[in-house]
């Protein structure tokens, strides 16, 4: 039989090759193998062990974050899933009972009128530019911003989205996100506008490295600049709120629920294969809800006079 560093090579390779998983995963993929590898040589242990298996499960949970842990067990599952379809191995995972209760964790979001002003401070960005170069910069800044408040896709999909699947003209764009599921999202008006500018400055770069944007040292855009570009601009705003890229995901959400959309609408926009994952947002939207009942509610139209 193979050894546990062939199996994992040889998945890891499926994995991209073969299923395409997205960079992300890979990287996260080969971190937890190889930590795994590593707990299993510490004391000679068989990787094919339901114990050892066990007991390392118990080592992660006094390591790591619930998060972590869950994300290196589903690691593991998928490992162990594949050895079990190309009848290398028993899957262990059948026999150990692997569930833990994880707290909630709310998502964070940012206020609209923070993203307002955001939006607000890079469009005079482009006004005020002192050379073209700063201008330019400041248009393709726009068209990230703006594509993902109004479409809640995730900072990876955007950075390496290929630059033949977005129709300006259509008014769409496909994303292959997570597990290389496909989906297609309509683009608002003002989106397309703010991207079709940017394409028609930056058209060069795009034909040139195939994705729709660029690095300017070339290859596709870095979700690190992203980060590196919104906090210059959260500087400039009056709010000094903490903003990620993933928040205007989170944002984007929140703002479709309080709007009333259905939520089994929001999953496929967002590209969660579980409602249980779209739920969550629930209990942000929450505080719309409590707004709602106290400002109004159905009994402020009556004029009740209620003895003291």
């Amino acid at each position: 039989m193979k050894s546990f560093d062939e199996f994992k090579n040889e998945f890891l390779h499926v994995c991209e090759f073969t299923r395409r998983l997205d960079s992300k995963t890979l990287r996260a993929y080969k971190i937890d193998l190889l930590q795994f590898q590593a707990y299993l040589q510490s004391d000679n242990l068989s990787f094919l062990e339901k114990d050892s298996i066990g007991n390392y499960l118990e080592t992660l949970h006094q390591k790591y974050a619930p998060a972590s842990v869950k994300r290196k067990i589903a690691t593991l599952k998928a490992f162990y899933h594949y050895l079990e379809r190309k009848e290398y191995a028993d899957n262990p995972f059948r026999k150990i009972d692997v569930s833990f209760r994880e707290p909630q964790k709310l998502p964070r979001y940012v206020p609209l009128h923070i993203i307002q002003e955001l939006i607000n401070i890079v469009c005079q960005e482009q006004i005020t530019a002192k050379s073209e170069f700063h201008k330019n910069q400041a248009l393709k800044d726009l068209a990230i911003i703006e594509l993902l408040f109004s479409t809640g896709i995730r900072i990876s999909e955007l950075c390496c989205l290929p630059a033949d699947c977005i129709d300006l003209q259509a008014g769409e764009i496909k994303i292959y996100g997570k597990g290389a599921k496909e989906r297609l999202l309509q683009l608002d008006s003002a989106v397309v506008k703010a991207l079709g500018k940017y394409q028609h400055v930056f058209q060069a770069q795009i034909n040139r490295e195939g994705y729709f944007f660029t690095s300017t040292r070339g290859g596709h855009l870095t979700d690190q600049s992203v980060r590196y570009m919104i906090n210059k601009y959260t500087r400039k705003a009056s709010g000094n709120t903490h903003i990620t890229p993933h928040m205007f995901r989170h944002t984007f959400a929140k703002s479709l629920l309080e709007q009333d959309v259905d939520i089994r609408i929001i999953q496929p926009i967002l590209g969660h294969s579980s409602i249980k994952t779209t739920e969550r947002y629930t209990y942000v939207s929450s505080n719309k809800q409590k707004e709602v009942l106290q400002n109004k509610n159905p009994l402020s139209l009556l004029t009740v006079n209620a003895p003291e």
